[in-house]
């Protein structure tokens, strides 16, 4: 089973979200995630600045396998992207959970991550 970090929250749509701070959040893909479009070889990362909404599309990976959308798991603003992936997408299949997070969130609000899924919960839908 692929790695899931259990103080890590996830979204159905295989994004991680780490709570950095009052309202900051780290977001990432799944190990599941990665492994499953294979050799990420392209990342298009959302602007700096730009606000987004729970569920909305707000980046895109490419990999030799396919091209797949990456969801925002919470409204907010967008505050920083990994310009390491620029250069080094990869570093999403090496590191998914600490080099290759993608962009960071400003959250609208912070509760709305009692909505994401456990690492548990993370896990059964994988099985579905």
């Amino acid at each position: 089973m692929s790695n899931t970090p259990t103080e890590l929250k996830y979204a159905a749509t295989h994004e991680w979200v780490r709570l950095m701070g009052d309202d900051l959040i780290e977001v990432g893909l799944t190990d599941y995630a990665q492994e499953s479009l294979g050799d990420v070889v392209y990342v298009e990362l959302p602007e700096v600045g730009s606000s987004v909404s729970a569920a909305q599309e707000c980046c895109a990976v490419e990999s030799v396998k396919a091209a797949s959308d990456i969801y925002a798991p919470l409204s907010g603003e967008i505050i920083e992207v990994n310009l390491a992936l620029d250069e080094n997408p990869e570093l999403i299949n090496q590191g998914p959970y600490d080099k290759g997070w993608m962009f960071r969130i400003r959250c609208a609000d912070v509760s709305d991550l009692d909505r994401l899924l456990s690492s548990d919960s993370y896990v059964e839908t994988l099985s579905d």
